[in-house]
C-alpha cells in the first residue's frame, strides 16, 4: 500500500498515477474523505476520554447535588466515549479498505497507455533468416513432438486443457534450464530457495495478487489456502512482520517452484503448446532493499535477465511497460520478449518489476536504519519460466532436418549434448 502522508501532502500524484493505470481516480477523494473522519474521530475520542479521567478523579471527592451531577455527566461521558470509539474504528476499517484498493504510484517516466504503449528500450541478437538457409522453420509444439519432448494430447486427456507433459529431452532440458538458472543467480549473489506452493491469504493479498490478479488465483476454499502463480509470493512474505538491519541489505533470493495461473481472460490466446499454460516452473529473483536503491536494484535485475537470455543465444528486446499494463504492486515493469519465428514477434520470457515499498507496507516489513525503522522496498524479476523459455529455444535453435541446438551454456546440464535429435532419428 501507498503512505498516507504521502496522499495527504500530494494526492494530485496519486490522482495523476490513478488516471495513468486507468483506475478509479474517485478512490483518491473517498481515502481522503475516510482518512480525515479516522483523524478527527480519533483526536474527539481522545478528548472525551481525558474528560472521563479527570472526572474520575473529582467524584470520589464530591458529595450531595455536586456529585450527583458529575456522576449523571460521566454516564453520558461513558457513552460518548463509547459511541466515539466505534466512530474512530469504522472510520479506520473503511480507510485501510480504501487504502488496499489503491494501486501504487507509478513512476512518473513510465509510458501512459495500455498495453501496447510500450516503449522499446533494446534491441538484442540477429533474428534467423529462415527463407535464406532454406527451409520453413517449424513450431515448437511440432519440434517437441519430434523430438519427444511435449506431450499436450495426454496433458490434456489426463489433466485439462492448456496442461502438457515434458516428456524425454522435454524433461531433462528443463532440468537444465533450472539448473543453469540457478547457477547464474548463485554466482550473482543470490540464495537459492524452494518454496512453498500454497500460501495463507495474507501472503497472497500481501503481494498484491488478490486485487486485479485474483481471477487467475486457484484457491483451495477448505483449507483456505492459495496456489501461487509465482513464488514471488512467498519470498516476499518471507520476512512478514520483521525489521531487519539495514547493514544486511540488500537480501536476495533465488526462488524456484511450480506456479499455478487460471489465465482467466486468456480464452482463445495460445491455446496450441505450451506458451500459455495453467501449471509450470520458474526461477524468480526476488530483492529486499533500501529504498533509496530501489531503481538502480530493478536495473540490475533487468541485467541479469539480459545476461541470462543473452547467454541462451535468444534474439530479444526490452520494453518500458505503459502504466495501465502495470500489475497493482509495479511502480515499474521491463519485460524481456524473445524472438518467436513462426508467430513473427516479439513475445514476453521475463519481466522485472520495481514494487517500491508497496507490498513490504502490506506485509509489515521494515528496515531499521540507525535509530529509524521504516519500510524497505522489494522488487521481483523472472529469470527462467521454463515452457515459454524451452518454445524460444526450440523454435530458435532448429535446424533443417528437425534437430535442435543446444546453447552453449546448457551442454554441462545436459551431459554434454550439443544436439537434439528427432526420436525417430536417434532411435536408428
Amino acid at each position: 500500500m501507498i503512505d498516507l502522508r504521502l496522499l495527504r501532502e500530494d494526492p494530485d500524484r496519486v490522482r495523476a498515477s490513478q488516471r495513468a493505470r486507468g483506475e478509479d481516480v474517485a478512490l483518491v477523494d473517498a481515502l481522503l474523505s475516510a482518512d480525515e473522519r479516522r483523524r478527527s474521530s480519533g483526536v474527539r475520542f481522545d478528548e472525551l476520554r481525558a474528560e472521563q479521567k479527570a472526572l474520575g478523579k473529582l467524584i470520589p471527592k464530591a458529595s450531595g447535588d455536586e456529585k450527583a451531577e458529575l456522576l449523571k455527566r460521566a454516564g453520558q461521558l461513558a457513552a460518548d466515549v463509547k459511541a466515539a470509539d466505534a466512530s474512530k474504528d469504522e472510520a479506520a476499517a473503511e480507510a485501510q479498505e480504501l487504502l488496499l484498493q489503491l494501486s501504487n504510484l507509478v513512476y512518473p517516466d513510465v509510458p501512459v497507455g495500455g498495453e501496447e504503449d510500450f516503449v522499446i528500450l533494446e534491441t538484442h541478437g540477429t533474428i534467423r533468416d529462415f527463407a535464406a538457409e532454406g527451409f520453413e522453420p517449424k513450431d515448437h509444439l511440432e519440434l517437441g513432438t519430434t523430438l519427444g519432448a511435449i506431450d499436450v494430447e495426454r496433458g490434456a486427456k489426463v489433466s485439462g486443457s492448456r496442461f502438457y507433459f515434458l516428456t524425454g529431452v522435454g524433461a531433462l532440458l528443463e532440468l537444465a534450464l533450472v539448473n543453469a538458472a540457478m547457477a547464474q543467480a548463485t554466482a550473482a549473489g543470490f540464495t537459492p530457495m524452494l518454496t512453498p506452493a500454497l500460501v495463507r491469504p495474507q501472503a497472497m493479498a500481501g503481494t498484491g495478487f488478490l486485487g486485479q490478479a485474483a481471477q487467475d488465483v486457484y484457491h483451495l476454499h477448505n483449507d483456505d489456502l492459495y496456489l501461487v502463480g509465482t513464488s514471488e509470493v512467498a519470498l516476499a512474505a518471507y520476512h512478514m512482520d520483521e525489521i531487519i538491519d539495514g547493514d544486511r541489505l540488500p537480501l536476495r533470493y533465488a526462488g524456484f517452484s511450480p506456479c499455478f495461473r487460471r489465465e482467466a481472460g486468456s480464452h482463445g490466446k495460445d491455446t496450441r503448446g505450451i506458451f500459455r499454460v495453467h501449471q509450470f516452473d520458474k526461477v524468480e529473483m526476488f530483492s529486499y532493499v533500501d529504498p533509496a536503491d530501489s531503481q538502480a536494484e530493478h536495473q540490475r535485475l533487468l541485467d541479469w535477465e539480459k545476461q541470462w537470455l543473452t547467454s541462451l543465444e535468444l534474439p530479444f528486446r526490452v520494453i518500458d511497460v505503459a502504466s495501465a499494463d502495470l500489475g497493482s504492486s509495479a511502480a515499474r515493469k521491463f519485460d524481456c520478449e524473445a524472438w518467436i519465428p513462426t508467430q513473427g514477434k516479439y513475445r514476453e520470457l521475463t519481466s522485472t518489476s520495481d514494487c517500491t515499498e508497496f507490498q513490504s507496507r502490506r506485509l509489515a516489513i521494515r528496515m531499521r536504519d540507525g535509530k529509524q525503522v521504516k519500510p524497505l522496498a522489494t522488487l521481483n524479476g523472472t529469470l527462467c519460466a521454463v515452457p515459454r523459455t524451452i518454445v524460444a529455444i526450440l523454435e530458435n535453435h532448429q535446424q533443417a532436418d528437425g534437430s535442435v541446438r543446444v546453447p552453449e551454456v546448457l551442454r554441462p546440464f545436459l551431459g554434454g549434448r550439443e544436439i537434439l535429435e528427432p526420436v525417430a532419428k536417434a532411435a536408428k
